[in-house]
């Protein structure tokens, strides 16, 4: 675990775009280009032949190719072949905004349909149209690009062949296609866990804890998991791919799990239903900034999702056998009620989900493969007999940045107060050089940026600096402003609103969000929804606190720094740290 990836000799002196800011079209064309190059970086010795015949098969120079492999090896993720920017911006239309309306709408409504007129028909058309609406008709090849933009599924589902479609696109039940190794491909899926929990305090039943956990198709390793009291969001979804991508060394420390969990790395795909929080744009973006494509199940194919909802199974069979079970249906439950039998808290069924996890689940033979997680991760890693083995993946050095990259994302102006994110002002020194800085492609628009927030703890925020490519902390405005997570905020300002109090600064809504905290309290031994809101608190706590005892630990591990320490302390500054 000790060993690092050293620097490439010939890195480019110019570093990947940064993540955010980054044209849709641009991924499209990294994406290719590591499609191009991957079976070279594949090869153990490669050879200019090898190189110049693949180049060959992609229609590329030979050059290029080498470019291109010499970009990706001295930085390792996508980022890297992003195309620089120059000459006419991307995703910026030469045409005019109601040319290119009439293309999209004769696409869509045309072209696009089981009448499959042909390309040469759908440019007479968008020229028809653009005449009867008196504008600039543009040229057949710039409407022939924009058709071609169409992808080959879309276009076949839509003009009539949805099977065809369905039967080149969407893989066979039975076996999952191209999961032949480690990391190969990860399913990801929520539950709510058959059993109730008791509060810290009062010992008293709260609520069904709600469980994200991510399985490795190949080996049936579990890569990650988040446990919450919150239902399925964007937030659990980042936490379970950070635990999922980082080692879990210590994680188990912290814990007090005596046992092993030795997966790491990044996975080539995550697979997920259709839920939310897994189309969000923010999801999608952050896969693919660190080299992970994103393939969604059919909807209303269950069977696709068949691996991870056996596990899911697998878990609720073990669940069923803990005080304060729900069991799976009423008619299993019989006569016991489960909110008297509960008596486990939160963090001691977390400790119980761990312990099972390394120590029973991935040490028992699995009927699907005949034999152990552990011993078919090992295999693919270290010993394949079948294919070459894949070898450890490179341990990710900076966890902080990983779990940054998948939480939400907002964009803001920077104003003379700071910045606002729903009622709630933030300013650090970060910020200064960037109040009321103006749009550099329209000088009468104000500049949006970038900022990043963990809806556990709102006392804080990540900006973008756009110049910099760094990430710097931002305190709130109010320095006073207590340990609040985002339900209990907008609860607060809910409340300010039925008052019909309007919010006029951060005082107010301090002084709300510490009256409702008390009131929990209070009420914390009557009822149950408010000792499941007080230990949702403290659970948001804990986990922070958690995490800040394995960025300690991987700090005493950690050798000593570099002659130029100043390159870390850009990323993990303290607060308010501003720009050079």
């Amino acid at each position: 675990k000790d060993l690092k990836t050293p620097p490439a000799d010939d890195a480019p002196t110019q570093p990947p775009r940064p993540l955010d800011g980054i044209p849709e079209e641009d991924w499209n064309i990294a994406r290719e280009r590591h499609k191009a190059i991957e079976p070279l970086l594949k090869l153990p010795e490669r050879s200019r032949q090898d190189v110049a015949r693949r180049a060959g098969d992609v229609g590329r120079d030979t050059a290029t190719l080498y470019e291109w492999i010499r970009r990706y090896t001295a930085y390792g993720d996508l980022t890297a072949l992003i195309p620089h920017m120059r000459g006419w911006p991307k995703g910026q239309n030469r045409i005019s905004s109601e040319a290119d309306a009439i293309i999209t709408k004769v696409i869509d409504d045309y072209y696009l349909t089981h009448d499959r007129p042909s390309v040469l028909d759908t440019i007479g058309e968008v020229k028809g149209e653009c005449r009867k609406a008196n504008v600039d008709v543009p040229s057949a090849s710039t409407i022939r690009a924009r058709i071609s933009e169409v992808s080959e599924r879309e276009g076949l589902r839509k003009r009539g062949y949805r099977e065809q479609a369905r039967a080149k696109y969407q893989p066979a039940p039975g076996h999952f296609p191209n999961a032949d190794f480690p990391l190969a491909c990860i399913q990801i899926d929520h539950t709510k866990a058959d059993i109730i929990l008791v509060d810290d305090t009062h010992r008293k039943s709260i609520d069904r804890p709600w469980l994200t956990v991510a399985i490795d198709v190949y080996s049936r390793m579990i890569t990650g998991c988040h446990l919450s009291l919150d239902a399925p969001s964007e937030t659990s979804v980042a936490l379970c791919v950070a635990q999922s991508i980082l080692p879990k060394d210590e994680l188990l420390l912290v814990r007090k799990v005596n046992g092993q969990w030795p997966v790491w790395g990044f996975p080539a795909k995550i697979h997920v239903d259709n839920a939310g929080e897994f189309r969000s744009d923010n999801f999608t973006k952050s896969c693919k900034a660190h080299g992970i494509d994103v393939e969604f199940r059919p909807v209303k194919r269950p069977e696709y999702g068949a691996h991870i909802e056996r596990l899911i199974g697998t878990f609720m069979k073990e669940v069923h056998k803990l005080p304060g079970t729900t069991h799976s249906s009423p008619a299993k439950k019989g006569d016991i009620d489960p909110e008297k039998d509960a008596k486990l808290t939160f963090a001691e069924f977390e400790d119980w989900l761990f312990d099972f996890l390394c120590n029973v689940y991935h040490l028992r033979v699995h009927t699907g493969i005949g034999i152990p997680p552990l011993a078919k991760w090992e295999d693919g890693i270290l010993n394949d007999g079948d294919r070459p083995p894949t070898g450890l993946p490179p341990r990710p050095e900076k966890p902080t940045e990983i779990l940054r990259d998948f939480l939400p994302r907002f964009e803001r102006t920077v104003r003379k107060e700071g910045v606002e994110i729903e009622s709630v002002w933030y300013y650090g020194e970060a910020l200064a050089p960037w109040i009321r800085a103006m749009d550099p492609r329209n000088k009468k628009k104000s500049r949006k940026f970038v900022f990043r927030r963990d809806p556990r703890d709102i006392r804080k925020i990540w900006f973008h600096d756009p110049e910099q490519k760094q990430y710097f902390e931002v305190p709130t405005q109010d320095r006073r402003f207590p340990h609040t997570n985002i339900w209990e905020l907008r609860k607060a300002k809910r409340e300010l609103k039925a008052r019909g109090e309007k919010l006029v600064d951060q005082a107010q809504l301090i002084q709300t969000v510490n009256r409702l905290k008390s009131k929990v309290e209070a009420a914390a031994e009557r009822t149950k929804q408010a000792r499941r809101k007080s230990q949702r608190r403290k659970e948001h706590q804990r986990k922070h606190a958690a995490e800040a005892a394995e960025k300690d630990a991987r700090a005493a591990q950690a050798p000593a720094p570099a002659l130029d320490p100043l390159a870390d302390l850009l990323d993990e500054q303290p607060a308010g740290f501003g720009r050079w």
